[in-house]
């Protein structure tokens, strides 16, 4: 057994020598500190003096308010207390090392008063200082006048301006199948400013539907309400696509492992797929089929590669990170070349950009070869995309990958699912 010998010399100072020396200069460094900063728990009691010279500047739901700090040495904030609405009162705070605090959340424009206090580091506040904030209309409010609540395949599409792009929530009801009350049947909160998704799952009769706007305080604007007929919808059957083939289509890659065009509805999302050819060169991967029935699409899903074989293809390698879907109604549609990159409704020969498409990023946020569970969960249930209701009819898709995941020069999918109307 191996003893330390307490009297253990260290260049000359004993253990209990070097313990006293690090103690005395933590002491002092801990003064030099205070030198310059006021403690953070004060047994000063002394009530810090008043704000003086507040000025306010207005803004959307909210106010920024300056002001001159007292001369109090104890001084760690400032505080503002104000009603936003009839239910909630807010506080909001601000450090002795700004001259300004943002009060927000108003309900809507008009007078508020807002109450100032300086607070010591002993939690003892000045005399009040009363201010009156006039904030102009807040963003939900904005927003809720300019909502636009249509018939979609399977529900409703709902359409809005926030020019602001602030966080808002957009709140769709409807009646619930038990208890007949409006009840929330999606809850979309974005920051976008234009605002379009759409609330599916429902049959075609005829139903209420409402919709409000919130934020992030609880602020609720009135209800839209509208009765509306959801358009028709089903899964467009697979048992009638067929490949059709177009000289511009990519070359296939691993045909001999059974890698090809028809692989994309085969009802199976692992390996294999639609690959093309190595080395073939971008800007754009295309295949081209035949749904085999005109129709008004409204949706469609794509599988990207996941884990196969003991390795992992998700968000990495040829999957696809963005692509453009194009369709014809023509009866037997010619080839074009496609641009690689146009507007939706861009028209080429018989082939119509049915619109241009972004894979989500992965949940992590992680950089390829980084996947966590929920990444490979994304990628196996599935990406989907909806379709614009301007969109004619077609029969013929041509999928044209523009970038994959690894820039890589050859893309993969493994399976693709269309909805719409076939009526």
């Amino acid at each position: 057994m191996i003893m330390k010998n307490k009297s253990t010399k260290y260049n000359g100072w004993s253990m209990a020598q070097l313990c006293a020396a690090l103690l005395l200069a933590c002491s002092l460094y801990s003064c030099k500190e205070s030198d310059g900063f006021n403690d953070v728990v004060s047994q000063d009691m002394a009530k810090p003096g008043v704000l003086t010279g507040v000025k306010v500047e207005n803004l959307a739901g909210a106010a920024v308010i300056s002001y001159t700090l007292p001369n109090s040495e104890n001084l760690l904030y400032v505080q503002a207390e104000y009603r936003i609405n009839a239910r909630t009162v807010r506080q909001s705070k601000s450090s002795y090392y700004s001259d300004t605090l943002r009060v927000e959340g108003f309900e809507k424009s008009g007078d508020y008063e807002v109450t100032l206090y300086a607070v010591s580091r002993a939690n003892v506040k000045s005399d009040p200082v009363k201010v009156n904030v006039r904030p102009s209309t807040p963003s939900y409010l904005m927003v809720y006048p300019t909502i636009q609540l249509n018939a979609d395949f399977g529900g409703v599409n709902v359409s809005a301006s926030n020019p602001s792009k602030k966080a808002v929530g957009i709140i769709v009801i409807s009646n619930d199948k038990t208890t007949g009350k409006m009840l929330p049947v999606e809850q979309f909160y974005t920051e976008a400013e234009n605002i379009n998704f759409s609330v599916r799952g429902f049959d075609t009769l005829k139903r209420d539907f409402g919709v409000y706007v919130t934020d992030r305080w609880g602020n609720i604007s009135d209800t839209l309400y509208k009765s509306i007929s959801p358009i028709f919808e089903i899964l467009v059957p697979k048992n009638r696509f067929s490949e059709y083939r177009l000289p511009s289509d990519s070359p296939l890659g691993a045909t001999g492992l059974g890698w090809n065009t028809t692989r994309l509805w085969d009802n199976n999302i692992a390996d294999p797929g639609w690959h093309t050819d190595a080395g073939n060169g971008m800007p754009l991967q295309i295949c081209t089929f035949d749904m085999g029935i005109l129709t008004k699409l409204s949706r469609y899903k794509l599988w990207e590669r996941g884990e196969a074989y003991g390795n992992d293809y998700s968000y990495n390698h040829g999957n696809p990170k963005a692509w453009t879907l194009w369709g014809s109604s023509s009866t037997a549609p010619t080839d074009a070349v496609l641009p690689v990159n146009s507007p939706k409704g861009t028209v080429v020969g018989d082939w119509i950009n049915i619109g241009n498409f972004t894979c989500p990023p992965p949940p992590s946020g992680n950089a390829p070869g980084q996947t966590t569970p929920a990444d490979l969960a994304a990628v196996k249930a599935g990406f989907e995309f909806n379709i614009a209701l301007d969109v004619p009819k077609v029969r013929y898709i041509r999928l044209a990958v523009n970038s994959t995941w690894g820039n890589a020069d050859f893309a993969h999918v493994m399976e693709l699912s269309f909805w719409g109307n076939t009526n």
